[in-house]
């Protein structure tokens, strides 16, 4: 049951009873037991409860209902009895919500210190990460303590995140993207939003296509082929990618998300690729320029894999070959979509124009930045 559910569950139960301020009482048994502000429950009212703690509230109506007597004075006897059984200790235990805020604000300010530049998001992930739950329900959890061993596991990985820069994302092991959650590791590039611009395009474009054969060049994680294959009924997607590493955390994401309609290769570009008529061809490949390359932010330059960002020249290589060789392996018809660097866009076209493909798209990320570049291969 959702907390809306409890406390419209909680007001009825009260009403039988005759309590005059059913809503009210029940409201301050439910925050009492959440450990959260009466004030904060609608904001968090599709929150799903846990069981023992639906368990709790239930136990504590029925004292109310029982005794004839509402939550201020069930507190106050609770508080000042000398015979509290364990459960009761429960319900009166300390509250660590003031400490466990303030470990959170000095890991907010050390991050800072570092200039870390979303210092309270990358914080909050850690915290989640480390007590197992969601970054939404983080204060939900503040009330209890916080053992010495995950206290120690906390600021451990706010000093990678802050003093050695290590991304957010590979300390806590997996990030979501287009609503799947990925595995990631310091073998595959961390996905980014601006690549869910470029699987929206590829959505779009095969939507009204039935059993269309998908290839993704470049796969890494596997994030963009999973998303496609989900995304896209009846699909048949292969991804590609030449490090062995990646391919295995790709495996590894296409079981997480129960993903049966894609497979992967090692290959380099369409070097083991033996079938052709692909509806669609997408790749997001290493595309920043070597010398752009040494002045990016640590957190890039530093920990994600060097082959999966730059070609080692100009940024353009892998369009040229994938431009060149793609269009044998396309249908009449077919499409190729790429992802591009901020100023890339029009040279990318052209190279796409030069071999054979009619631009039909070329669609700007949200903050206005070209971002993806579509080709259709033409009917011959």
């Amino acid at each position: 049951m959702r907390l809306l559910e409890i406390i419209e569950f909680s007001k009825e139960y009260l009403e039988k009873y005759s309590f005059s301020k059913p809503r009210l009482e029940s409201e301050k048994v439910i925050s009492y037991i959440l450990g959260i502000e009466r004030i904060e429950l609608y904001s968090n009212f599709e929150m799903e409860l846990e069981s023992w703690e639906k368990d709790k509230i239930k136990s504590f109506l029925r004292e109310m209902a029982r005794k004839r007597k509402g939550f201020d004075e069930i507190i106050k006897e609770k508080e000042s009895s000398l015979k509290l059984n364990q459960e009761e200790k429960i319900l009166v235990k300390k509250s660590f919500k003031e400490e466990n805020i303030g470990l959170l604000s000095k890991s907010i300010q050390y991050l800072k210190k570092y200039n870390v530049e979303n210092a309270r998001l990358d914080a909050e992930y850690i915290f989640a990460y480390v007590l197992g739950v969601k970054r939404v329900s983080l204060m939900l959890n503040f009330n209890d303590e916080i053992d010495e061993e995950k206290k120690n596991l906390i600021r451990q990985y706010i000093m990678r995140r802050g003093k050695y820069r290590e991304p957010l994302q590979y300390i806590v092991k997996e990030w979501e993207f287009y609503g799947y959650p990925i595995k990631v590791n310091g073998g595959v590039l961390i996905p980014r939003q601006d690549t869910e611009i470029l699987v929206e395009q590829c959505i779009h474009l095969m939507k009204e296509k039935e059993n269309p054969k998908i290839l993704d060049i470049g796969t890494g994680s596997g994030a963009i082929s999973i998303a496609l294959a989900k995304e896209i009924h009846g699909s048949e997607v292969l991804g590609l990618d030449i490090s062995d590493d990646a391919l295995k955390v790709a495996v590894e994401n296409r079981e997480l998300n129960n993903v049966e309609n894609l497979k992967f290769l090692k290959s380099d570009v369409f070097q083991h690729v033996k079938e052709k008529n692909y509806d669609l061809i997408v790749s997001n490949p290493p595309y920043i320029p070597m010398e752009e390359y040494e002045e990016l932010m640590p957190e890039v330059k530093e920990y994600e894999p060097k082959m999966a960002l730059t070609d080692g020249g100009d940024g353009y290589y892998f369009y040229r070959k994938i431009s060149e060789e793609s269009i044998d392996y396309l249908k009449n018809g077919g499409y190729l979509a790429f992802e591009v660097g901020y100023n890339q866009g029009e040279t990318v076209a052209r190279l796409m124009e030069k071999n054979g493909f009619q631009i039909v798209g070329r669609v700007a990320d949200y903050g206005g930045i070209e971002r993806v570049i579509i080709g259709r291969k033409e009917e011959i």
